[in-house]
C-alpha cells in the first residue's frame, strides 16, 4: 500500500480539524501471480499490511504522514512518507496552490533500505461546494540520490506527477478514494526508468448504520494497479481490508 490520500487531497477539505485512521489489508498478489509468492514467505510479497495515516492543518498549511508495515512470518518490511503543504495565503484567492515538499523511504528484510526520495513542487486542489468531491494535482522534482541508469551515469534528478480524488456519496455510505503516481526512477536490474502507480478505494461506512454512530469502522477494497512497480510489467492487485478512523 502507499498513501490513501496525500496531503494535496487534505489540503482541499482542511476545515476539517484532523482526520486519521488505521487500515489493515489481506492482499491477494500472490495468489495471482507466480513471480509474487515463491514458496518461502520470507520472499514472497506479503499478504498482510497494515496502514497509520495522519493528517493535521494549521493556519500555514498541513502536514501529512502515513506508515505501512508489511507483515510475513514477522513484520517484513516498513515504509513512510512524509509531507508538508505550505499555503501562507490561506484567506486569499490563490488558496488552490500550495508548496509540497515530501520524503519517501524504508526498509525490508530480504530487499534492503528502499531508495531515499526527496520531493518538492507545486500543488493544484480543488473541491465541490459540499466537499463532497476533492481532487488534486502535484507536480514535483524528484530527488533519488546514488541512483544510476544502465550505463552507470548518475540519474539521481527525476520527477513525479501526482494526483488525488475523493468522493463521498450514497449519504455518506460509501466512498471512493484514491490517487495515481507517474515518475521516472532508473532501475538498471529491472530494465526500467519510468512507473505507473494507482491505488483506488471502495469503502462502506458502517458508522451509518442506526445506533452504530460511533463505530468508525469501514470495510472494502483497495486495488493496486501498477506498471514497473511490483516488477518489471502490468500488474493488478486487490485487496481485502477495513479501516477505523479517529
Amino acid at each position: 500500500m502507499k498513501r490513501l490520500l496525500t496531503v494535496a487531497f487534505f489540503l482541499a477539505v482542511s476545515h476539517i480539524a484532523m482526520a486519521q485512521n488505521v487500515q489493515l489489508h489481506y492482499d491477494f498478489g500472490r495468489g495471482m501471480y507466480d513471480e509474487l509468492g515463491k514458496t518461502e514467505d520470507y520472499y514472497g510479497r506479503p499478504q498482510l499490511t497494515t496502514t497509520v495515516e495522519m493528517f493535521r492543518p494549521d493556519s500555514f498549511g498541513s502536514t501529512f504522514f502515513f506508515i505501512d508495515l508489511d507483515y510475513a512470518s514477522g513484520v517484513k518490511g516498513a515504509y513512510w512518507e512524509i509531507a508538508r503543504e505550505f499555503c501562507f495565503w490561506q484567506q486569499s484567492k490563490m488558496n488552490w496552490l500550495s508548496i509540497h515538499a515530501e520524503y519517501n523511504g524504508g526498509m525490508n528484510k530480504s530487499a534492503g533500505s528502499y531508495n531515499d526520495c526527496w520531493l518538492a513542487g507545486a500543488t493544484y486542489s480543488g473541491h465541490s461546494k459540499d466537499f463532497s468531491k476533492t481532487w488534486s494535482l502535484s507536480m514535483m522534482y524528484k530527488l533519488i540520490p546514488h541512483t544510476v541508469n544502465a550505463a552507470g551515469k548518475s540519474q539521481e534528478h527525476n520527477f513525479q506527477i501526482t494526483g488525488v480524488w475523493g468522493i463521498n456519496f450514497a449519504h455518506g455510505w460509501c466512498s471512493f478514494s484514491g490517487f495515481i503516481d507517474f515518475w521516472r526512477e532508473c532501475r538498471a536490474w529491472q530494465g526500467t526508468s519510468h512507473i505507473l502507480l494507482a491505488e483506488p478505494q471502495f469503502w462502506l461506512n458502517l458508522n451509518n448504520i442506526k445506533g452504530w454512530d460511533n463505530v468508525k469502522l469501514s470495510v472494502g477494497t483497495e486495488v493496486e494497479v501498477s506498471n514497473n512497480f511490483v516488477a518489471k510489467g502490468f500488474y493488478v492487485v486487490p485487496t481485502l481490508a477495513a479501516k477505523w478512523s479517529f
